[in-house]
């Protein structure tokens, strides 16, 4: 009898404390931590999960002979060894076989090799890094069925609600088959449906839906940690109430799509639950603060530091806004308190740009999400930045918020007891992911061989020279037929390039947040004919763009990203929208010395060389490429740093407010 199968992600946790039981290690703590990851990225192999892949395909011809009913009893029987904890390697790649003829009978697709290697990783806990277009939601199956033969439940998170609800329904019938129930969370329903659908084996929801439903159940709760303290304490004081009624039956497994977004993009952002606390004087305090902002000279009164987002005013400044605040009562005749409100107004003036980090729709300021590009509706900035960014605006000043629970996405997903991930690119973050989560990463091949051209950087003098180039390489596609997809980091962005392909008589759609309503009929159209797309990150992630008829024999589709972004992942994610699955493809990236990740992350000096070392040809140097990874690895570096600051802070929390128990 072959010996049971641990996965190997317990395995390397015994090595060091579960990550919601410790905090960040540092000294020699941190030497042997990452020691710890190296052994877990190397145990954890992409050769080991190919093979038992291999094998499990192998069973195929021996299978595929079963009929319907043998299919669901076989499944049924390794299902009943998966609840008992007793199931060894042999039962895994039996389990990963059936599941496979599964999915071909009630969907007619049988999962590569390569999934299914993928599959087995996931379900042993490592991040799996699967090229776009390479079935990562068929993959996804696999994982999800074992941890939910398990009995405790397993969340499939997404990046929304569109994909939550149809991923779960288009692979339902092969849960069905394999014994489990499948249902989604999206925002519209209600409580009762939420409780059913948290219920069932395998929930497919986005982070913001799992992590504010958690937080509806602590608030619940109140002081207790879990249900079974809540009902303890009700024995203890012979309360006769019921136990709160609960969304969730607790955190038991979860698989993350676009792992990349959502546990390190969108690490730090946090889900809060809060009411409105409407105050008049305040909510006129910051209008009063736009207006003297403006007042304020930018090259004497203040100084902006673009790279760590903070201003402070200047010996002038500060007596200048003494003097304008001279008369005014309420909040301005304290000093250390008008003089946050106008700074605060300064940082919005600033830093906060229409068409870049938000968009005005309806009256209202709505977030734009920086990594992906999508409207983020539902959020607003806090600390008074929201607030002061209507001001500068001009409309009404929403009421600050009484927050009542909150917690950061890094924080919540620490809490997952079995962690796995998916995505196409986290080779770069794969020591955070280790370090944070405790998820070994594995890089599964593609099942055909990549025919993705990637040209050399195009760095031009100025933006106006980038634009140029752009629109020119976009006409000339256009006219030999060849689709191409024009990557630009915001919504302004988008507009620009817009108006210069509109006066160049290109014909082409935009894909930006304003627009993000056409976005499946837009990326459908993406890899037509001659078909010219402006895009933002948002690009259709989570779909393909398929190629039209005789694309390919014209080279496939052009990627052409018209900024680097602060993190090389991102680069590659938009690169990875052309040559899937074997189709041929060609990216490339055509930028500026002025854009603004040289601008924040590079020294004065650092920002000359690179104005001199770029040509009015656009053909870049060793000097500049290396100015160029020198901006982004201070970028990446910055960001880990808020990261783990962030971490710390819950921490922090944690031990400060006595209510909170360490194994939530």
């Amino acid at each position: 009898m072959t010996a049971a199968l641990t996965p190997p992600s317990d395995r390397y946790r015994a090595l060091v404390a579960p990550p919601v039981d410790c905090p960040l290690p540092k000294g020699i703590d941190a030497a042997w931590d990452r020691m710890a990851g190296a052994l877990a990225r190397r145990r954890s192999r992409t050769t080991v999960f190919m093979a038992r892949a291999c094998r499990a395909v192998a069973l195929a011809p021996d299978i595929e002979k079963l009929s319907s009913s043998r299919l669901t009893e076989a499944l049924g029987l390794v299902r009943e060894r998966f609840r008992r904890a007793c199931e060894c390697e042999e039962d895994v790649v039996r389990a990963a076989a059936l599941v496979r003829e599964a999915a071909f009978r009630e969907l007619g697709q049988r999962p590569f090799v390569e999934q299914i290697a993928g599959g087995l990783a996931m379900a042993s806990g490592c991040c799996v890094e699967m090229a776009t277009g390479e079935g990562k939601t068929l993959a996804a199956v696999l994982p999800a069925v074992f941890f939910a033969w398990r009995g405790a439940g397993c969340h499939v998170v997404t990046v929304n609600d569109y994909l939550a609800q149809r991923d779960a329904t288009w692979m339902a019938p092969v849960y069905k088959r394999c014994h489990v129930r499948c249902a989604w969370v999206t925002q519209e329903i209600d409580a009762d449906a939420r409780r059913k659908a948290y219920a069932a084996d395998v929930t497919y929801l986005t982070n913001k839906e799992a992590a504010a439903d958690f937080l509806r159940d602590r608030i619940a709760l109140g002081r207790a940690t879990r249900l079974h303290h809540a009902l303890l304490a009700a024995l203890a004081t012979g309360a006769t109430q019921r136990a709160p009624a609960l969304l969730m039956r607790g955190l038991a497994s979860a698989i993350i799509d676009e792992a990349d977004s959502i546990l390190i993009d969108e690490a730090v952002t946090p889900l809060i639950i809060s009411s409105d606390a409407p105050n008049d004087e305040r909510d006129a305090a910051y209008v009063e603060a736009a207006a003297l902002a403006h007042e304020l000279d930018a090259s004497t009164d203040y100084v902006a530091d673009a790279h760590h987002r903070e201003v402070r005013l200047t010996k002038e400044g500060r007596s200048r806004f003494n003097m304008l605040r001279t008369g005014k009562n309420g909040v301005w005749t304290g000093a250390r308190r008008s003089e946050e409100l106008v700074v605060q107004a300064l940082r919005a003036l600033a830093f906060h740009r229409k068409g870049e980090q938000y968009v005005l729709q309806d009256g209202k300021i709505v977030i734009v999400d920086e990594f992906t590009g999508r409207l983020m509706a539902d959020r607003s900035w806090r600390d008074g930045v929201h607030q002061a960014v209507e001001a500068q605006e001009g409309v009404a000043v929403t009421p600050m918020k009484d927050t009542h629970a909150r917690i950061s996405f890094q924080r919540f997903f620490r809490l997952y007891p079995r962690l796995a991930g998916m995505t196409g690119t986290a080779w770069e973050s794969r020591r955070e992911l280790w370090q944070v989560y405790r998820m070994p990463l594995v890089r599964v091949p593609t099942h055909k061989p990549c025919a993705r051209a990637v040209a050399p950087d195009r760095v031009f003098p100025a933006s106006e020279d980038r634009w140029r180039e752009v629109v020119r390489m976009a006409r000339e596609a256009h006219h030999e037929g060849r689709p191409a997809l024009l990557g630009v980091r915001s919504v302004s962005a988008s507009k620009t390039l817009s108006e210069r392909l509109s006066e160049a008589g290109v014909p082409h759609n935009v894909l930006n947040a304003e627009r993000h309503a056409q976005e499946a009929r837009i990326v459908a159209e993406a890899g037509s004919p001659g078909r010219i797309t402006v895009a933002t990150n948002m690009a259709g992630r989570g779909t393909d763009i398929r190629l039209g008829a005789g694309v390919a024999e014209k080279g496939g589709l052009l990627v052409i990203a018209t900024e680097r972004h602060e993190a090389p992942r991102i680069d590659r994610q938009l690169f990875g929208r052309c040559a899937r699955q074997g189709d041929p493809g060609q990216a490339c990236a055509v930028i500026s010395a002025d854009d603004e990740l040289f601008q924040r992350f590079l020294g004065r000096l650092r920002r000359w060389l690179l104005a001199r070392a770029a040509k009015p040809n656009g053909k870049a140097g060793f000097v500049v490429a290396l100015l160029l990874h020198r901006g982004q690895r201070k970028a990446q570096r910055t960001a880990l740093q808020q990261r783990k600051a962030v971490l710390r802070m819950d921490e922090w929390l944690d031990e400060q407010l006595g209510f909170a128990d360490r194994d939530v």
